[in-house]
């Protein structure tokens, strides 16, 4: 699966992009995040507040409860601010 990090999200991570194999008990997007914050330093420097990162699965924003199954590409985003 293809996983894109974008904005600070990306800095901390410290990459734009990357495959990954993921386990199989990783179902959802909650999951992934949680999984992927245990991958070290920069991940859980970027994702230390989870509940603000927006996701979207195969370019369509979803919910956290969001099944993965299926999906090829999914983008993580910091919080967005309008003006």
């Amino acid at each position: 699966m293809k996983l894109i990090y974008f904005a600070w999200v990306r800095e901390r991570i410290g990459r734009s992009e990357e495959e990954v194999a993921l386990p199989p008990d990783v179902a959802t997007v909650a999951d992934l995040l949680r999984w992927l914050k245990a991958r070290g330093e920069g991940y859980e420097h970027a994702l230390q507040h989870p509940e603000v990162i927006r996701v979207a699965i195969d370019q369509e924003h979803v919910d956290h409860r969001e099944t993965i199954a299926g999906a090829s590409e999914i983008a993580l985003f910091p919080p967005m601010t309008g003006g």
